[in-house]
């Protein structure tokens, strides 16, 4: 397979990811994902907003954000966000601290 090939399918499947997190999955919470997988929708939006970086690019964090979520994070949160258990808020601690450290 040639780089271009690769690159386009790794796109597609990436885009694949996005709408199925932003369309199909809104049960799913970020605490979860981030406890079970080490990453979240935020995570990903600051890999985005990242990504743009290196490539000279500004993105603010909400317009990251508005691209994983297809919404603000507050129109996302009062549509889709639950509260949080005391066990979910302690395992974040410690993903959170494991996969992202200090970065925001």
């Amino acid at each position: 397979m040639d780089a271009q090939t690769q690159l386009e399918l790794e796109a597609a499947a990436f885009r694949r990811l996005r709408k199925h997190l932003m369309e199909e999955r809104t049960d799913v919470q970020n605490i979860d994902m981030m406890n079970l997988a080490g990453f979240c929708r935020n995570c990903l939006s600051r890999w985005y907003q990242e990504a743009a970086a290196e490539k000279g690019i500004e993105i603010s964090k909400d317009a990251a954000r508005e691209s994983f979520y297809g919404m603000t994070m507050d129109e996302w949160k009062a549509n889709y966000q639950t509260e949080a258990s005391g066990a979910q808020s302690e395992a974040f601690k410690t993903a959170f601290a494991e996969n992202v450290g200090d970065k925001s």
